[in-house]
C-alpha cells in the first residue's frame, strides 16, 4: 500500500523567529501548493499574528503557531496565544497537563515535542524508547499528534524517524533543519503527517523563488 505524502508545512521563520516580512511572502506565494502555514510565536506583535493567520484561513490554508519554549508558564502563554490568533494547530512546547487540558477546552490540537529539547536554536537529546513512551501517553491524554525534532537529535535520527512513525499512531511532523533532498527522500519515504521547513527557503538551499521552492518540494514529496 502506497503511504500518503506528507504535507509541507511552510514556515515563515528564520533562526527561529518569524521574519518581519511574514505577510507579504505569503501574499505573494498563496497560489503556490502549499496548503499548511505557519511561523513561530515571536518576532511579530501579535495583532500583526492575528491579521496573518486570519488571511491566511481566508485563503484555505490550515494554520500553524509554534512554541519554542520550555518552563510550563511560557508555554502556556504559547498556547493562549494560538488560541488568541485563531490558529488552528499548536506546535512545540515541553508537554505539561495544563497546555494539554487548555488545548481540549478551547479545541485547539495540540502537538507537543517529545524528548529532551533544549537551547534555541533546539537541540533533541533522549532515548528514543523513552521518547515511543512518552508520545503514545500524550495522544492516549488527548494530543493531536507529535512535533518531532529528528534533525535535531544528538542520537540516530533515522531509527529516531522510524521508530517514533511506526509505533506511534498519530500524527508526526518531522519539524527543523529539513535542507537538502536526501532529508526530502527521508521524510517522503517515512510515513511523517507533515514536515516544516522555515530557513532552508530563506538561504535558498532548493531552486528558485521563494514560491518557486515551495513548489519544488511539493512535487518532490508526493
Amino acid at each position: 500500500m502506497k503511504k500518503n505524502s506528507p504535507e509541507l508545512i511552510v514556515m515563515l521563520t528564520h533562526n527561529d523567529l518569524t521574519v518581519n516580512n511574514a505577510y507579504s511572502i505569503f501574499e505573494t506565494c498563496k497560489n503556490s501548493n502549499a496548503k499548511f502555514w505557519g511561523f513561530k510565536d515571536s518576532g511579530l506583535p501579535i495583532k500583526q499574528m492575528q491579521e496573518l493567520f486570519f488571511y491566511m484561513k481566508q485563503n484555505g490554508k490550515k494554520t500553524f503557531l509554534e512554541v519554542v519554549a520550555y518552563t510550563e508558564e511560557e508555554c502556556l502563554d504559547g498556547a493562549k496565544m494560538a488560541v488568541a490568533c485563531g490558529c488552528d494547530i499548536l506546535m512545540g512546547t515541553l508537554f505539561f497537563e495544563s497546555i494539554n487540558t487548555y488545548c481540549l477546552e478551547n479545541k485547539l490540537k495540540y502537538m507537543p515535542f517529545v524528548g529532551d529539547v533544549s537551547e534555541h536554536p533546539s537541540i533533541l537529546e533522549g532515548s528514543i524508547d523513552k521518547m515511543v513512551a512518552d508520545a503514545k501517553d500524550y495522544i492516549s491524554k488527548g494530543a493531536f499528534g507529535i512535533d518531532l525534532l529528528a534533525y535535531r537529535y544528538t542520537g540516530n535520527q533515522a531509527l529516531l524517524i522510524k521508530e517514533i512513525i511506526s509505533k506511534v499512531d498519530a500524527p508526526i511532523c518531522i519539524a527543523g533543519s529539513i535542507n537538502d533532498y536526501q532529508r526530502l527522500t527521508v521524510v517522503k519515504e517515512s510515513g511523517a503527517w507533515a514536515f516544516t521547513i522555515g530557513g532552508a527557503f530563506f538561504e535558498d538551499k532548493f531552486p528558485g523563488t521563494f514560491g518557486e521552492q515551495i513548489n519544488t518540494v511539493c512535487e518532490y514529496i508526493v
